[in-house]
């Protein structure tokens, strides 16, 4: 079924203790996008500026991603981010910001996008997010995504996004700074009684951990001998995790502990390469393999 994401495109440039790309192709729509498109088709909702090279809007499209939500701002600039790995590959430095045409921008869904019942609210202010939750009626299932900066600075406004979806997903710095704790299960249990039916804590080489009502769980990450640039994974498990869910068109216990393997099969091709280039080489065969081998992994 189709699956709608609102969120970041843009333009990165990233140090690893062993490389350096600049102006690559970045974004948290732009990576669950291109990873949820090898479960389900993906409609990409994001803005863009004039300085926006037209060969990344082709790659998409030839992935089968719609893009007619992809708005070009007359005179703007695409959003940028510059940062910096350290060596452990898990920690990075923040060198530069400029949301451009990020800052400004009021998503506004089409008819075809409002039918979607599958929804993502990629990191954004929540504000933003709790405009298009009001627009995107048609919504079964509606997870979101969020970051240290709107919990410091807009936790009311976060609140009430809580209370209004089904799923958050966020990493382990970001769930202790919610909930206050420094105990990561307490941490997972205290977001939940805020209000999703069922919260993701990302938690980089180690994983992700799942909490709801009825059970929680820990996915291992898939073991990657290659970490070339993490940027992008937390997106990817993300996008992974949502597109196999709508690919089955349900989310139960059973469908959601499987997205999350996914989830964390589609992260650690991402790393393996910087931007898309490692999962531009993929097919969906090599996620199923990959995914067996999780699982042979996790059988005793």
């Amino acid at each position: 079924m189709p699956l709608l994401v609102v969120g970041s495109v843009a333009l990165d440039c990233v140090e690893t203790p062993t490389a350096k790309r600049d102006d690559v192709l970045g974004g948290s729509a732009v990576f669950f996008s291109y990873a949820a498109s090898f479960f389900s088709p993906v409609k990409m909702i994001g803005a863009v500026g004039e300085d926006w090279p037209g060969e990344h809007t082709t790659l998409l499209e030839k992935k089968g991603i719609d893009t007619s939500g992809l708005q070009t701002i007359p005179g703007g600039k695409t959003f940028r981010w510059r940062g910096r790995y350290l060596p452990n590959m898990n920690d990075r430095e923040t060198l530069e910001v400029h949301l451009n045409v990020l800052g400004e921008f009021q998503p506004q869904l089409n008819g075809s996008h409002r039918d979607c019942r599958f929804l993502f609210l990629g990191n954004a202010s929540p504000a933003v997010q709790l405009n298009v939750l009001e627009q995107a009626k048609a919504a079964e299932l509606t997870v979101a995504d969020t970051m240290d900066l709107w919990i410091n600075i807009q936790r009311d406004e976060l609140g009430e996004l809580l209370r209004r979806i089904d799923g958050l997903v966020l990493n382990d710095s970001e769930a202790k700074l919610l909930a206050e704790d420094e105990n990561l299960v307490r941490a997972g249990q205290k977001v939940l009684a805020m209000g999703p039916k069922f919260v993701v804590i990302k938690k980089g080489e180690h994983g992700a951990m799942f909490f709801s009502e009825h059970e929680m769980y820990v996915m291992p990450a898939y073991p990657t001998a290659q970490v070339l640039d993490p940027t992008g994974a937390g997106d990817s498990f993300a996008g992974g995790m949502m597109g196999h869910l709508a690919a089955l068109g349900r989310f139960d216990a059973q469908a959601l502990k499987e997205a999350l393997a996914y989830g964390v099969v589609t992260a650690s091709f991402t790393v393996e390469d910087f931007s898309l280039d490692r999962l531009e080489a993929l097919s969906r065969h090599d996620l199923d393999r990959r995914l067996a081998d999780y699982r042979r992994m996790l059988t005793f």
